[in-house]
């Protein structure tokens, strides 16, 4: 509990007993007025629809709800006395509206949007509810790559100092869902798609850990996908921004926040590379020696910085720090291990859903033998060149499939195209050799032939142990 008693010190000091909880009673009644009798249109089901619809009609909102698809998940489990319409946009019920929240996977640039707006109607999103009212700090964590680990880790240093803390957003529960419990800290993983509809974050810690071409069939180009994710940083507290990716960086600094970086060197967080072992480091104190670290590989290494830095920023000690990352084994289908056969490791980084997700996946890999990479799958109209150096060596063979396997496999003179990773896999099992690596690393979304990147993994690892 010292961590929870060192955390509550530092941010709730200024406060009285009494004084908090009249501000959150006057915050709780502000809400109620703000949304009471109020014409509200959700736009999406699904269980952050869902949490809208809870929370929304518990402040005395008139909701309808739309959603697009023709079989919305989540459509038995709302009220029947909610109005609800599917497979298209009602445009009618839009311009009826006081508020529209709208689904992350609904585009603010969508046609019947713009009109709504254009009419004076306020587009939000769920994010931008639960900043409204949540009343305890935020850790706020966007990237391109990396943000469900480090918001993971962030969650689980957070615990082990003894604190209530709450996970949520693109990762876990909706985080409407979150206000059903008292908490000490929340924990926020954060989309672009999220952002764009979200004003009111003040976040006691926010990072960008990276940025890398994705979703480029949703926005106009990579500064327009930057710029989404760079609005975590918006009145926060604490930055923490990779040195080694300038992309991350503020265009204009608050001159308020407080700044930290991670790299591998100048930065405030970094690795001391020894003789016998690497160090992660904070300033000149060691956080630990690589070797103790449970999570493998340079990627993840950095990934522990930036969770160290977020987490040291709003007050939680090294030593939870330290115990967390000597026991946290990583998330499934992040560089995780499926199966060792015959002195053959089967690596599922399914997550790998952008090119820059699997050019960190292949930096600084060793592999004995022969590294067997699977890439391929929807590439969101992605600019794969960026691979082409990383795989076009003799021990690296690609087996490419899906919608953007051919693109892949012009990359490297060492690739072979197939219409399936079945295929590719029942195609590269027999050339097999003790101290192989077989890497499924795609650079692509999955949607063109699994219903996730889980499900992908999942097949991937039980292709793995087939005897």
């Amino acid at each position: 509990m010292v961590g929870c008693i060192l955390f509550l010190g530092l941010w709730w000091a200024s406060f009285d007993v009494n004084g908090l909880i009249l501000k959150r009673r006057q915050k709780m009644t502000e809400q109620t007025t703000l949304y009471s009798g109020k014409n509200i249109t959700i736009i999406g089901l699904g269980k952050t629809g869902l949490s809208c619809v809870d929370y929304l009609r518990s402040q005395n909102a008139h909701l309808r709800v739309i959603d697009t698809r023709e079989s919305p998940a989540g459509k038995e489990q709302l009220a029947s006395d909610i109005p609800l319409h599917y497979g298209s946009l009602n445009q009618q019920w839009l311009l009826e509206s006081d508020i529209i929240v709208i689904s992350p996977g609904l585009a603010v640039k969508t046609p019947e949007i713009q009109a709504a707006i254009a009419a004076g109607i306020e587009v939000i999103g769920d994010i931008e509810l639960f900043c409204r009212v949540a009343d305890k700090p935020i850790i706020a964590i966007t990237g391109s790559n990396g943000k469900s680990t480090v918001t993971s880790l962030v969650y689980e240093i957070a615990k082990s100092a003894g604190l209530a803390v709450g996970m949520g957003g693109n990762i876990g529960i909706p985080a409407l869902s979150l206000l059903n419990q008292s908490f000490d800290l929340y924990v926020l993983e954060l989309s672009s798609f999220q952002l764009e509809t979200t004003y009111s974050l003040k976040a006691a810690a926010a990072t960008v850990l990276n940025v890398t071409e994705d979703h480029m069939n949703r926005y106009v180009d990579l500064e327009d996908y930057r710029q989404a994710k760079l609005r975590v940083y918006q009145n926060a507290v604490n930055i923490v921004v990779n040195n080694e990716d300038p992309l991350t960086r503020p265009d204009a600094m608050d001159t308020s926040s407080k700044v930290y970086t991670f790299a591998e060197s100048q930065a405030d967080y970094w690795l001391q590379h020894g003789e016998d072992d690497s160090y992660l480091m904070a300033g000149d104190e060691v956080i630990l020696p690589c070797g103790e670290v449970s999570l493998v590989g340079r990627h993840n290494y950095m990934n522990c910085l930036a969770a160290t830095a977020l987490s040291e920023a709003v007050g939680i000690p090294l030593a939870a720090v330290r115990h967390t990352l000597r026991h946290f084994k990583g998330l499934d289908h992040r560089f995780q291990l499926a199966a060792n056969v015959n002195g053959v490791r089967w690596i599922s980084d399914s997550k790998a859903t952008n090119v820059g997700s699997t050019v960190a996946a292949l930096s600084g890999l060793q592999v004995k033998g022969t590294l067997h990479l699977l890439l391929g799958g929807d590439g969101k109209s992605a600019d794969f060149s960026e691979l082409a150096t990383l795989i076009e060596k003799p021990n690296i063979i690609c087996y490419c499939f899906g919608r953007d396997g051919a693109q892949l496999a012009a990359l490297s003179s060492h690739s072979h195209l197939f219409e399936t990773m079945q295929q590719a896999i029942e195609f590269l099992r027999p050339h097999l050799v003790a101290g192989d690596m077989v890497l499924l690393s795609p650079a692509c979304a999955s949607l063109d032939q699994f219903p996730s990147f889980e499900k992908r993994g999942e097949e991937f690892t039980r292709l793995a142990n087939l005897k």
